[in-house]
C-alpha cells in the first residue's frame, strides 16, 4: 500500500538513510556503489565533451613511430695539406772564442776597472756613474744595492779572455788581484754593455 501521509514518507526516507548504518557490510556496499556511480558520471561527461577540448596537442599513440630525423652531424672536412717552405739550417748558438767581438772585450776590461773598489770615502753614486756608460739599465739597478767598499779587488791583473761566444753575447774572464770575474757582455743594439757578472 503506497505511503501517502507526510509522516509515512518521512519514516520511509529515514529508513532509507539508516539502512547503510545498520551494519559495516551495508556501509561498504553503499560506498562502493556511490563511487561506481560517480566514476560512471565522470566518464560519461568526458565522452560527451569531445575527444580533445583541453587545447593540448594529442598524445602520440604507442605504436606510432616518429618520422623526425635526428639532425645530421657535420663531418669535418679533411684539412688540406700545406707545403711549408724548407727550413734553413740554424746557426750554432755557440761560436768559436776567436770570433769574439774586440769591442766586447774592451767593454769588459773597462767595466772591470770601473767596478774595482774605489778609494775610501767615494760616494756610491760616483761609483755607479763610472759604471753607467758600460752597463745595461736593468743591471745598473741591481748594482745600486752594492756597497763598493766591500769589493775585495783593487786592480786588474791580466787581459780579458773570451770563454763563451754567441751571436749577441760574450762571456769574458777578467782576472784581478783578488778574484777572476766572469763578465757577461751583450749587444743591446746601441752598443755592447755589461748585463751581469759572476765569480769564477
Amino acid at each position: 500500500m503506497p505511503i501517502r501521509s507526510p509522516r509515512g514518507r518521512s519514516a520511509a526516507y529515514r529508513g532509507l538513510w539508516q539502512w547503510p548504518l545498520r551494519s559495516p557490510a551495508r556501509l561498504v556496499v553503499t560506498l562502493v556503489v556511490l563511487v561506481a556511480v560517480a566514476a560512471g558520471v565522470g566518464f560519461g561527461v568526458a565522452a560527451l565533451s569531445g575527444p580533445n577540448r583541453s587545447g593540448l596537442p594529442p598524445l602520440p599513440s604507442a605504436g606510432a613511430t616518429s618520422t623526425a630525423q635526428p639532425p645530421r652531424q657535420r663531418t669535418p672536412s679533411s684539412p688540406t695539406p700545406t707545403v711549408l717552405p724548407p727550413v734553413q739550417d740554424l746557426e750554432p748558438t755557440t761560436l768559436a772564442t776567436s770570433q769574439a767581438s774586440p769591442v766586447a772585450l774592451d767593454v769588459a776590461a773597462r767595466w772591470t776597472t770601473a767596478w774595482l773598489r774605489p778609494p775610501d770615502g767615494t760616494p756610491v753614486q760616483q761609483w755607479l756613474d763610472g759604471l753607467r756608460p758600460l752597463t745595461t739599465d736593468e743591471y745598473l739597478g741591481v748594482l745600486s744595492g752594492v756597497d763598493p767598499a766591500n769589493i775585495p779587488a783593487t786592480r786588474v791583473t791580466g787581459p780579458p779572455k773570451p770563454v763563451r761566444v754567441a751571436g749577441s753575447s760574450v762571456r769574458i774572464e777578467v782576472p784581478t788581484d783578488a778574484l777572476t770575474l766572469l763578465v757577461l757582455v751583450v749587444d743591446t743594439g746601441a752598443g755592447w754593455r755589461v748585463a751581469g757578472y759572476d765569480k769564477v
